[in-house]
């Protein structure tokens, strides 16, 4: 083996077992030139079965004008690779003009055909994905059983990564389906969590919560971060978005509405076009993110929310006090509001570090011009101490859980 080829083969073996999330394209046009250029061939290819078809998926070869290309397809019935896996060929020829059974193929003559090596990409259920195949015009009789062995540990090395591919596309389908039921009529629907003003005991908002009717049953979050995972978590939240902002229409002057969004859909086109002529005074923006974000994306998040903000639109920060993340968000956006983590609201009461931190950031909050809200509030005595502390605005099963647009309507109405 040269190191060549070597050197490729342990790339490969480390990334199958330590790299889950690389490039599957390069991983299998490197290896496939690896093991071509190691059988001195003049063509490689992958290829997929589909029905009665073979695709050729992956093609390598010196000269760019190659006799085959990417896309391409022919009857399963009248290539190699067919009989080859059904035993009618040898996975090694080393002059294909001198064997009967290739002569009956009309690729021998016409290519044409001269040295084949072609090893089944067998899926660890049995089936059958392709073929790793290498040819060249002309016969080779140096090529032997170590040549044809070492094209098979190649293809069951490609046969891991493709299978790993197809679980993620599977994955993604299902994944996919799950996210356009949920986002079907009467599967999502928004519920308004009441804000309270602690000094003055009135309702100044709601914000926005989704709750999903329909199956896997999980929360909210998990709902939103699988939508995330796969790529679609803009689109869940937009449409929860369109949802909740309906409640704007009904809910008298004075109460605003507070609507979650991650930083990728803060800047996503789709919501600037959603806010486009709804009243930016009485809305929130709530960014929540979990997860560091660097720092083009929050001079991206100042840019888009900067004229949204002089339109009316207040920023608010969501989860300060949970971890790094927040305080970043804080810092950085400079937000009108910040939403005091119910991790640092439960049992503040009796907690001095917890009225330590909530402390400092109402002073932080009164420096900067903004105003602090205390999330998951589910006791008077937590509420009396928030009180204390000089948290101004608060929410949580104390004051009011997560209710239908028509109970917030009333208790919104009512004097």
């Amino acid at each position: 083996m040269t190191s060549t080829l070597e050197g490729a083969l342990l790339r490969l073996a480390h990334k199958q077992s330590a790299s889950p999330h690389e490039d599957f394209t390069e991983t299998l046009s490197r290896s496939l030139h690896a093991i071509r250029t190691h059988l001195n061939m003049d063509v490689g290819f992958i290829s997929e079965f589909v029905d009665d078809r073979r695709y050729f998926r992956y093609v390598d070869a010196d000269n760019r004008d190659a006799v085959i290309c990417v896309g391409q397809s022919d009857a399963l019935e009248d290539s190699f690779c067919q009989r080859v896996v059904d035993g009618r060929l040898p996975g090694l020829l080393t002059d294909a003009g001198l064997h009967p059974e290739a002569l009956t193929l009309p690729a021998t003559q016409s290519l044409p055909v001269g040295a084949h090596l072609s090893a089944p990409i067998r899926l660890s259920n049995g089936r059958i994905f392709g073929t790793l195949c290498c040819f060249s015009a002309r016969a080779d009789h140096s090529l032997n059983g170590r040549d044809i062995a070492m094209l098979q540990v190649v293809s069951d090395m490609l046969a891991g990564h493709i299978e790993a591919r197809l679980q993620e596309q599977r994955a993604q389908t299902d994944i996919e389906s799950r996210i356009a039921l949920a986002m079907e009529p009467d599967h999502m629907r928004s519920v308004y969590q009441p804000i309270w003003d602690l000094t003055q005991q009135r309702l100044v908002g709601f914000e926005a919560l989704t709750r999903f009717q329909c199956g896997p049953a999980q929360s909210p979050e998990q709902w939103f971060m699988e939508a995330a995972q796969a790529d679609l978590g803009t689109v869940m939240e937009i449409h929860a978005i369109e949802c909740a902002v309906q409640a704007l229409h009904h809910l008298p002057e004075g109460i605003y509405l507070a609507i979650n969004a991650s930083p990728r859909t803060v800047v996503s086109p789709e919501l600037s076009q959603l806010l486009a002529g709804l009243p930016l005074d009485r809305l929130v923006l709530e960014i929540t993110e979990h997860e560091v974000v660097d720092a083009t994306m929050y001079t991206h998040i100042a840019h888009i929310t900067r004229s949204l903000r002089d339109a009316g639109l207040r920023v608010a920060v969501d989860d300060a006090g949970a971890g790094y993340a927040s305080f970043k968000h804080i810092l950085h956006l400079a937000p009108d509001i910040i939403k005091l983590d119910v991790s640092m609201t439960r049992d503040i009461d009796r907690d001095l570090s917890r009225q330590a931190l909530a402390a400092a950031l109402v002073r932080f909050a009164e420096s900067t011009h903004g105003r602090l809200v205390a999330e998951g509030v589910e006791t008077d005595a937590e509420m009396a101490t928030l009180r204390q502390l000089g948290v101004g605005l608060a929410q949580g099963y104390a004051l009011g859980k997560p209710m239908p647009l028509e109970q917030a309507l009333h208790l919104a109405r009512t004097p």
